[in-house]
């Protein structure tokens, strides 16, 4: 008689996470992903210049600094949801919401402001670990 192992639908030994993990990543994979292409990358490339009329007088960011963001941004949103690339992709986006925070803490003089961020860079964090596999297979494929 076997006994059912709920900590083996989590992860296994491979360092793939197993199979609930791994629909909430999916899950949050792709809504961050639609979140950074269409909400937060997307408008810095269609409409630069109305975000930069609009930033506060303490925030002037270059609109190239603006566009190479936002492209960036995107970059990552879809780079989230290529199972591929997904681990890179969350690292890269964690590193820039840390930027982004920091940017808010210490630029624009709003600490409070730089919450959001956080989380995200943290979110981006776990989803880098358990999709570190990945990088693994990247790595391979590259050197092939």
């Amino acid at each position: 008689m076997t006994t059912a192992n709920p900590a083996a639908a989590l992860s296994d030994t491979t360092g793939r996470p197993g199979k609930i993990r791994n629909r909430v990543l999916w899950t949050l994979q792709i809504l961050l992903g639609l979140f950074f292409i269409i909400a937060s990358g997307g408008p810095k490339l269609v409409m630069p210049n109305a975000l930069t009329d609009n930033a506060p007088e303490n925030l002037t960011i270059p609109i190239g600094l603006l566009i190479f963001i936002g492209v960036v941004e995107v970059a990552g949103g879809i780079g989230l949801m290529v199972p591929k690339l997904s681990a890179l992709a969350a690292a890269g986006l964690s590193v820039l919401t840390v930027l982004a925070a920091a940017t808010q803490a210490f630029i624009a003089d709003k600490p409070a402001m730089a919450i959001f961020p956080l989380v995200l860079a943290a979110i981006f964090a776990w989803i880098a670990y358990e999709r570190r596999a990945t990088l693994t297979d990247l790595r391979n494929t590259l050197t092939r």
